[in-house]
């Protein structure tokens, strides 16, 4: 599972070949993956787990996307999960007690989420705050807000169609869901390849003030990222109260260390400059391949989450020697 090659920074101009050769090795590991659990539980190699597996990672896929953009130019959001938590609550309680419809409640939702981006973004770029600190600080917060909208208590029933956003299999294979989370994957993508705005965060990320003197807003760009992270943060948050059919504010609980693992597992530097969508999304299945065959295994959820915390230190480890080596 090493790293995705700088070389998918190079957009269209690097060449299929180069962008496949970097994502190699989070494939290949994939690939192995799938293949010993295939032979471990016959129950793995199915239509049906694969689209259970599809469905599972849909809310940690959206995530991942606003991450990625994030570690990017440098930076760190450990917020995502309470995030997702607050946008839940909001939306959970302006349809269903304040009666407003759900497209409104949806809209306040993300508008919520992206206020918590941009005290984020501010925090880091004007008040020179650490993004760790500043993260971490919203973490905080914004589960603390999502606690006082309802004092902690859970809101459940929501409208039939938006449910049925998450359990309705269009053509009878992905849900809408699904589908929204592989438009937002494609969408970054193609930001990020074919957009200068996306060539500002590799710029940021490998020299801020190289970047700053080339005429780049370095601190437009930062605030901008946090936002569109926290926005995804809270898209996920909808999407999970699809599948849920209910709010509650300690959702989301620690899903800010499984984003991050899937970014650095599909090959993202931590250090910033280097990565992609493409490895981020193999890096979110390679997590929601391992859970699903380590529960059909009935490998205890505590063995899970060191098996996992094993399988991020390979990676970072591969990543670091590759670049020593380049």
């Amino acid at each position: 599972m090493v790293a995705l090659d700088i070389n998918e920074q190079s957009g269209p101009s690097g060449g299929w070949l180069k962008k496949l050769s970097g994502a190699t090795g989070p494939l290949i590991g994939l690939l192995a993956l799938c293949i010993f659990l295939s032979i471990s539980t016959d129950a793995f190699l199915s239509l049906r787990n694969g689209l259970n597996i599809l469905d599972q990672i849909t809310v940690l896929g959206i995530m991942a996307v606003g991450v990625t953009f994030v570690i990017l130019i440098g930076g760190i959001d450990l917020s995502v999960g309470s995030v997702l938590a607050l946008s839940m609550m909001v939306m959970g309680w302006t349809a269903n007690i304040a009666g407003m419809p759900m497209p409104v409640a949806i809209g306040f939702a993300l508008v919520a989420s992206a206020a918590s981006g941009l005290v984020v973004g501010l925090l880091v770029t004007v008040f020179r705050v650490p993004a760790f600190i500043a993260t971490l600080a919203m973490m905080s917060a914004a589960r603390g807000v999502a606690n006082m909208i309802t004092d902690g208590q859970q809101i459940v029933g929501f409208p039939d169609w938006f449910t049925m956003l998450a359990i309705d299999r269009h053509f009878g294979i992905l849900t809408a869901t699904v589908f929204l989370m592989l438009a937002v994957v494609l969408a970054a993508w193609i930001f990020l390849h074919f957009r200068a705005e996306g060539r500002m965060l590799y710029a940021v990320g490998g020299n801020p003030e190289v970047a700053r003197l080339a005429g780049i807003n370095t601190q437009v760009v930062t605030i901008g990222v946090y936002v569109v992270s926290a926005i995804l943060a809270g898209l996920a948050g909808i999407v999970l109260a699809a599948r849920l059919d209910s709010v509650q504010p300690s959702s989301g609980f620690g899903y800010e260390l499984d984003t991050i693992a899937a970014v650095v597992i599909g090959g993202t530097s931590l250090s910033g400059g280097a990565g992609g969508i493409g490895g981020t999304l193999i890096g979110v299945l390679i997590i929601g391949v391992l859970r699903n065959g380590l529960n059909l295994l009935n490998v205890s959820p505590f063995l899970q989450q060191v098996i996992i915390g094993v399988v991020i230190v390979l990676a970072v480890g591969a990543e670091t020697i590759r670049r020593r080596r380049a």
